[in-house]
């Protein structure tokens, strides 16, 4: 990612409605698709400034992985100790068959080698360990946002369930999310392209908007995982390892 997606991450990752609506989302999701045992460990790859390390924590002790200097030091400080820096597909360093839960949250998008790279993940996770993964949605909603973010791919339904049953986990469950919001998403994707923008779509708006957009995102935690909610901005699955 572009420099200036950290520092944006850095700044509005406590108040901005994607980054606060997705993590209520993502912990229901959690609870109710891949809860851990009791005193579990917990993995995050690709943590950035950390922002998720709370929500992820209500559930056993994290480790986490970041591979930027200056978010690093970011989620160390809110983690409380180091942060690790090995890369995918590699992960050297990050021990074996050792988590409950590995979350890979928007991060295996920008991997060249996606295959490798859940083979890997694979072997962190313990026997009946989960991963819950998240990725873009959709290749024609490419946009600005993409590029800053050094994206490798947007995926499909179809082509993150034959990732994940290309790799060494099992599918337990896969969907959309983002998706009550997914029409003005769309609207603003289609007025950026047409406008030539080539700015990302994280931007603080007002706090009546950005309160707004919060709400009727975070409403799908009551969804997620109890029913299939239709086409969204997001992805996420769950796969076990055997």
């Amino acid at each position: 990612m572009e420099r200036i997606v950290y520092d944006q991450m850095a700044q509005l990752d406590q108040r901005h409605w994607w980054y606060r609506a997705r993590r209520e989302v993502l912990a229901a999701l959690i609870r109710r698709k891949a809860p851990p045992p009791k005193g579990a460990r917990l993995l995050e790859i690709g943590c950035g400034t950390g922002h998720n390390l709370a929500m992820l924590s209500e559930f056993g002790e994290v480790d986490a992985l970041e591979l930027d200097a200056i978010a690093r030091a970011v989620a160390e400080k809110r983690l409380g100790r180091p942060v690790m820096g090995a890369p995918l597909p590699e992960l050297r360093g990050v021990p074996e068959h050792h988590y409950d839960l590995v979350a890979a949250l928007d991060v295996i998008e920008h991997i060249d080698d996606d295959r490798a790279a859940l083979a890997s993940i694979a072997r962190r996770l313990k026997p009946g360990g989960r991963l819950v993964i998240t990725v873009p949605a959709h290749q024609w909603m490419w946009s600005a946002h993409d590029d800053v973010n050094h994206h490798q791919r947007r995926y499909s339904k179809r082509a993150l369930n034959a990732l994940i049953g290309g790799s060494p986990l099992k599918l337990e469950a896969i969907g959309y999310f983002n998706s009550l919001l997914f029409p003005l998403a769309v609207a603003q994707r289609l007025v950026s392209r047409l406008s030539g923008s080539k700015d990302s779509d994280l931007a603080m708006p007002p706090a009546p908007v950005n309160y707004a957009l919060e709400r009727g995102f975070a409403a799908e935690r009551f969804l997620i995982g109890r029913v299939p909610l239709p086409p969204g901005l997001s992805l996420f699955a769950v796969a076990s390892a055997t």
